[in-house]
């Protein structure tokens, strides 16, 4: 039975998250330092070859897919973008500490809401919503491989939703650049709204 293939990435660091700032919808450009971290990742390490990418609209994604699939135009959809911080958008986590929402949000509540942001469940209604859609686009078309550059908390969270192995959010966390390979077989689909996190990436170049 055909199987289908896609492939999370990561895009690529910002000066504002090394900073230790919360930057969730602020459309911020990747770092000097994150541009040259892509190269090299694509340099000494390989990504997979994809039928078509799909990517945030956001600037540091958009980048990161000039850099890893120069050839490729990537389609931007408005619901892979990260989660809205409202309006702790730009604040560490220290300057937020005396918020009482802040401490129910990081202890999960997913009721909890920053000031004119996003709740964690109308995150996860959102990109579940947009996920499901793009699953069930390639199966229509018959696009059996593709890669989806986003960020870390959307691919943490949608893998936390949909992997095989089941595990937290935080058990999926990944380094910038990088990401995770799934495998949707139809039927397990179909039935149980699960895929199969078969690899990691990139994967290193194969040496001669």
């Amino acid at each position: 039975m055909k199987s289908y293939l896609i492939h999370f990435i990561r895009h690529g660091s910002v000066d504002e998250t090394l900073a230790g700032k919360y930057i969730g919808t602020t459309d911020v450009s990747l770092s000097e330092q994150g541009r040259e971290a892509l190269r090299q990742l694509r340099e000494h390490y390989d990504y997979p070859q994809t039928q078509v990418v799909f990517t945030s609209p956001l600037k540091r994604c958009t980048e990161t897919c000039r850099i890893l699939y120069p050839d490729l135009s990537p389609l931007s959809i408005a619901n892979l973008r990260e989660y809205s911080f409202g309006e702790w958008e730009g604040k560490t986590a220290e300057e937020l500490k005396s918020e009482p929402e802040f401490e129910r949000w990081l202890a999960g509540d997913n009721e909890a809401q920053p000031p004119h942001g996003e709740s964690n469940a109308d995150f996860i209604r959102r990109i579940c919503r947009m996920f499901e859609s793009i699953v069930e686009g390639l199966m229509k078309t018959g696009t059996t491989e593709s890669v989806i550059v986003t960020h870390g908390g959307v691919i943490t969270t949608l893998l936390a939703v949909y992997g095989l192995p089941q595990a937290k959010p935080f058990e999926w966390v990944m380094q910038n650049g990088c990401g995770y390979s799934l495998r949707i077989t139809p039927m397990l689909w179909q039935r149980d709204k699960v895929a199969e996190v078969y690899s990691r990436l990139p994967v290193p170049k194969e040496t001669e």
